[in-house]
């Protein structure tokens, strides 16, 4: 080390002609095709959460007749595996954020394979909810390991978009797992569900393992980099070979992989951050009251309308198809306002000299502290939740009444209530993985864990306070609860700015240090 001084003074320099600047690596090789199928698979993976949890709506009340269990009892089934919905996401997420994608992929869908199985065969009430939780664990994480592969491969810019895609995707179960679940409840039993579970997980996991490379950014940075490990390696180095895009193979290749502690308290970290926790807590409430009108309904619809168990499944599809119409449309409006809002503002930052340096792109590595993240982001929300209170009163006082209002009319209002409740969570998701890009999994994984919780503790008393109080007052009460829960959006509209800006700058300081 000491001899290089030396060396450098006595040898003179040597001119070279100017060379021109290198030109600038894309943010992702991965080109439009590429990432429709990484999105797709992505997707598909998502839908093992929704599957598990609704085909199983419909065979509630059979499998409580069957196990010799009350409604109420195997109702708690539902709160079991939403309360491990939301702790499981805190550790694969992070795990996925440090040690790749692809691995934490396989664990979980082998964790879910295996539960299905055990579910398949359980005799017992006691087994019921264990297995329950076991497969929660391993399903419920898809969605927070997803999210954070489309922060690896997308930009601000088109993150809306994508996300909209991928929660359409995760939302396919919503419309037709009640349908199935129903369908083979009422022909083949309640346990030919999980068979049909096992199947599924099983052979997508073998489409997984070849289609999916691995895209954490910490790895294989914009996809260019090819690990030494045989499971990560594969299948990237045929994206590289195949990408449309340009870009340098000795760019990164050389850098070292950025090494990452796996922080199990990330999640945790992030949910009560002041710049995040408000958003986060007004999603989980609303998520809550959609959860607990979607458990009421099975019982409610065999109890009002003396439905069989294919007949409620059928009824779930309007509360699906508004989910995923609605996504779709959000992600698109989602891009739509990004662009309308990053084209005033780099307009206003040309006028007033600021430099063009800092792109609004490359958020990762140069942070817009200005740019009006919550203005592009959040302004669609107060609007879907509006709209949402009104569909869940309109579900609990039309129900109430089965002599005089036709069935038709709460079915309508659940697929208003899917249209409006996805939208907002997409809308959220969406800007905690903005504002938590280094860390997409865990910040998905966050948003989880707040949403099932509450969701675990409404479904668990939703149907003893629809006995007390009746449907309409019972979900009159829950409206009540989202009015009051629209102050976090008012929060952190006005205040998270300035948050964002002051944990950028201690984490800039801890940087520099």
């Amino acid at each position: 080390m000491a001899e290089k001084p030396e060396e450098s003074q006595s040898t003179p320099p040597v001119s070279s002609p100017p060379s021109s600047p290198a030109p600038e690596e894309p943010y992702s090789i991965f080109d439009k095709r590429q990432k429709a199928l990484i999105i797709l698979v992505v997707s598909t993976a998502a839908t093992f959460s929704g599957f598990a949890s609704n085909i199983y709506f419909p065979a509630l009340p059979t499998i409580a007749h069957d196990l010799d269990v009350s409604v109420e009892l195997v109702n708690l089934t539902v709160t079991s595996y939403l309360v491990s919905q939301g702790l499981a996401p805190s550790l694969w997420g992070p795990i996925s954020d440090v040690r790749g994608r692809r691995v934490a992929y396989c664990c979980t869908f082998l964790v879910f394979l295996a539960a299905c199985v055990g579910l398949a065969e359980a005799k017992n009430y006691a087994t019921l909810i264990v297995l329950r939780c076991l497969q929660s664990t391993g399903s419920a994480s898809t969605i927070a390991i997803g999210s954070g592969v489309i922060g690896d491969i997308t930009t601000r810019a088109e993150r809306g978009g994508f996300m909209g895609i991928f929660q359409a995707g995760l939302l396919v179960p919503v419309a037709v797992g009640p349908v199935i679940g129903g369908a083979l409840a009422g022909s083949l039993g309640w346990r030919a569900i999980f068979w049909f579970l096992t199947i599924y997980s099983g052979v997508f996991l073998i489409f997984l393992i070849i289609l999916l490379p691995e895209t954490l950014r910490s790895i294989v940075a914009n996809g260019s980099r090819t690990p030494s490990n045989p499971i990560a390696s594969f299948p990237l180095r045929i994206y590289q070979k195949t990408t449309k895009v340009q870009w340098n193979p000795t760019a990164t290749s050389s850098q070292p992989a950025e090494r990452k502690r796996i922080d199990v308290t990330g999640p945790l970290r992030i949910l009560i951050s002041k710049h995040a926790s408000p958003i986060i807590v007004f999603l989980a409430i609303y998520y809550a009251v959609w959860q607990m009108s979607i458990t009421a309904m099975s019982s409610l619809f065999e109890e009002r309308y003396g439905l069989t168990d294919t007949q409620i499944g059928l009824t779930f599809i309007a509360n699906g198809a508004g989910s995923m119409i609605g996504t779709l449309i959000t992600g698109k409006v989602l891009d739509i306002d990004y662009r309308r809002v990053k084209a005033q503002h780099e307009s206003r930052s040309t006028h007033s000299d600021v430099e063009q340096s800092n792109s609004l792109d490359q958020h990762a590595t140069n942070p817009e502290d200005s740019f009006p993240l919550e203005k592009a982001r959040l302004r669609l929300v107060p609007v879907f939740s509006s709209v949402q209170c009104l569909s869940i009163l309109l579900f609990g006082w039309t129900i109430q009444y089965p002599d005089r209002v036709h069935i038709a009319v709460p079915i309508v209002s659940t697929f208003i209530t899917g249209w409006t409740a996805v939208s907002t969570q997409s809308v959220v998701m969406t800007y905690l993985v903005d504002i938590f890009s280094d860390r997409s999994a865990a910040a998905s994984a966050s948003l989880n864990l707040a949403r099932c919780l509450f969701a675990a503790g409404g479904t668990s008393f939703i149907m003893p306070m629809i006995s007390s109080i009746g449907v309409g007052l019972a979900f009159t009460v829950c409206v009540i609860v989202q009015v009051i829960a629209m102050l976090g959006v008012v929060i952190q509209w006005k205040f998270a700015p300035k948050w964002r800006r002051e944990v950028e700058g201690v984490e800039e300081d801890k940087t520099q240090g």
